[in-house]
């Protein structure tokens, strides 16, 4: 307590002081510290360090990105749409189209996993109202969201545990990454595997350690749920994880007299968060057998099916790739970087040779791991898992996507060891630790590196909006607003019984959610020869799950699993009132199955049509990125995707509308 006066004034005011236990001293936190991880730098140690943003700074930058790509991005891929998006629009709105996958005959799609993006089509229709379109990007900024939180979880847990600069560096990587651009928001279990992985990887970065329990049981549980819900080869991935606590000491000291209870001591702590992990499969066991009518593992399904076909089956019905597939695409998305990525473990043994100080060799101590162990078992995944997924005949991008994050760290890792062999030349050739302080050398090699990625990146992703973007923006003008163009009265479209068809652009098309409510979608005979997606059989509109489930159950007569065409699944192109498909004026197919509709202007009317990329007579430079200018835009040739209206058929039912009246 403490008395005062106020001056001139015969006023006396009282003021008491908080009391404390704890010294002055001691009650000021100590900032942490910035080089305890596993990588230490070796210069400007005691300067301020380079601006590496907060958890909360860092997740609302990763916002503005992933909320960007959830409303620009196309579907990359038409399992997407056919084995996920159209499942959910069948849980909203009682129909949509069914591939045998979710047959209850096959069941190698977890309803579970779909239900999880129920909820933000319900926010959705809550708040907004029925339509299907701000459905389709609820759901899209959700997984934006979630994709955020665990990529700025992993971004922290690498600045802290490896180093600020490489998390630095990561974080860049992420932000602006085409590869991330598309798999953060796409609607696939490879993308909730990648999820899952980033958020285990957070944890798994910590010093494995007998006091550190909740690292094992929390990357267990991610990965674990990874496997489960998303999909069950993505575990392959926490192998190196799984080793390390089996057999690393870590930060334990351990001796050949401790060695025997060391080992039962962490065999045992590893059981017992595996056992808890298996708890993830009941829910999803419960739900999918709810949905399929009977018991049903979704995961052992698909491990089944893709490692233990028949003669007759299996995952290379759907193509076959040369083992460069997957390094092509990593030069797609993730362009110089993928140097760096692969060459990660090799700069670790470099770096061991020629700056051994670089990972904290002062703070090794006898009977403990070393940090080049720790580092290198962190590397480890995306070899681990690129050489599996090459292995395999069957090739897809989308199987890449659980370790995209661990791409942009091994990148990140890497870049930063060739930063600390250019400092330790720099010494060894100026002999002066004070000069290669002062130098801008090592920072501007880091800046072009990240920088050259991050545009590269950049223009890839404007690549696919202007290339690639036209299916998803012209089937939105069956109910645009725009005045020049036709707008459907939506109230009316059911009782119209307008018909979309679709014919050899079926692996384009975006699904029912961008299709007005009450537009049947149907196939017309194309070149193609496979197996197309039926319907599912279609239950009450208002109807809730429990309605959907009924549905859900029925077994299609005209799906299998041979990728055999099943021709009662088209109708005649007399029947269609409007049809989306792709002309190359250029270069046109001709081909019975597939004539050129867009030639034939007596019969349909174009509504919108948008240039599309011919990428077979487009130069590789210039159709893979895309720069602004004519020069470079000329190199190119397109064609158009559009949306027909066929006269006669429109003309004929808005006849009968007008006779029968409003």
């Amino acid at each position: 307590m403490s008395t005062g006066v106020q001056p001139n004034a015969n006023i006396q005011t009282i003021s008491f002081r908080r009391p404390t236990n704890k010294p002055a001293a001691e009650s000021i936190a100590k900032p942490k510290n910035r080089h305890g991880g596993l990588l230490q730098d070796q210069l400007r140690r005691a300067q301020r360090a380079p601006w590496c943003p907060s958890w909360s700074a860092a997740l609302r930058i990763l916002l503005l990105i992933r909320v960007a790509g959830a409303m620009y991005t196309g579907i990359q891929d038409c399992d997407e749409v056919y084995n996920f998006w159209e499942p959910l629009h069948y849980l909203f709105k009682g129909y949509g189209f069914q591939t045998w996958e979710t047959s209850p005959e096959y069941a190698i799609r977890s309803w579970a996993y779909i239900l999880l993006h129920y909820l933000p089509v319900q926010i959705s229709a809550t708040l907004i109202g029925p339509e299907k379109r701000p459905a389709f990007f609820a759901v899209r900024i959700f997984l934006g969201i979630v994709s955020s939180l665990c990529e700025v979880t992993f971004y922290r847990a690498v600045v802290d545990r490896i180093n600020y600069r490489v998390g630095r560096y990561v974080f860049f990587l992420l932000l602006f990454n085409a590869g991330m651009w598309t798999a953060s928001t796409a609607f696939l279990p490879s993308s909730f595997a990648m999820y899952a992985n980033t958020l285990a990887f957070a944890h798994a970065l910590e010093p494995p350690g007998t006091e550190n329990a909740r690292r094992t049981l929390f990357a267990t549980l991610a990965f674990a749920l990874g496997a489960v819900v998303g999909w069950p080869f993505a575990i392959a991935v926490a192998i190196p994880f799984v080793f390390e606590e089996l057999f690393i000491s870590g930060t334990d000291k351990v001796t050949s007299a401790t060695r025997g209870s060391w080992y039962f001591g962490r065999w045992k702590r590893m059981m017992t968060a595996a056992g808890v992990a298996v708890l993830l499969t009941v829910p999803v066991v419960a739900l999918d057998t709810l949905f399929y009518g009977k018991l049903t593992v979704v995961p052992w399904n698909i491990v089944k099916y893709n490692v233990f076909p028949d003669s007759q089956r299996g995952p290379e019905l759907y193509g076959t790739e040369p083992t460069s597939f997957y390094l092509a695409n990593l030069l797609l998305n993730f362009n110089v970087i993928v140097p760096f990525a692969l060459f990660a473990l090799p700069a670790l043994a470099i770096t061991h040779r020629v700056d051994n100080k670089r990972l904290g060799e002062r703070y090794t101590y006898a009977d403990k791991s070393s940090p080049y162990t720790l580092l290198a078992i962190r590397l480890a995944p995306a070899y681990l898992w690129l050489a599996i997924m090459t292995s395999q005949r069957h090739k897809e991008e989308r199987f890449l996507y659980p370790i995209y994050p661990l791409i942009c760290f091994n990148a990140a890792v890497t870049i930063y060891l060739v930063r600390g062999w250019l400092e330790t030349a720099f010494i060894a050739v100026t002999n002066s630790p004070y000069k290669a302080s002062r130098s801008t050398l090592f920072s501007q090699f880091t800046l072009s590196v990240v920088a050259a990625s991050c545009i590269l990146s950049v223009s890839r992703i404007m690549a696919h909006w202007k290339y690639y973007h036209a299916p998803m923006s012209v089937t939105h003008a069956l109910e645009a607003a725009e005045d020049e163009l036709p707008r459907i009265d939506l109230s009316l479209v059911e009782e119209w019984g307008l018909r979309l068809c679709v014919g050899k652009e079926w692996h384009r098309f975006p699904g029912h959610f961008l299709v007005p409510d009450g537009v049947r979608v149907d196939w017309i005979k194309s070149e193609f020869d496979g197996m197309l997606p039926g319907h599912f059989a279609e239950t009450g509109r208002r109807g809730g799950l429990l309605e959907r489930v009924k549905g859900t159950r029925v077994v299609p007569k005209d799906l299998n699993d041979l990728n055999k065409e099943a021709p009662q699944l088209y109708v005649d192109v007399s029947e269609c009132d409007y049809l989306l498909d792709l002309d190359f004026p250029l270069h046109p197919a001709r081909s019975a199955h597939e004539p050129r509709y867009v030639a034939d202007a007596k019969t349909w009317e174009r509504v919108e049509c948008q240039p599309f990329l011919d990428a077979a007579h487009s130069p590789l430079m210039t159709r893979t990125l895309w720069m602004p200018g004519e020069i470079w835009q000329r190199q190119n040739e397109y064609g158009e995707f559009c949306l027909l209206r066929h006269r006669a058929n429109v003309d004929k039912k808005e006849k009968a509308h007008m006779v029968r009246g409003p």
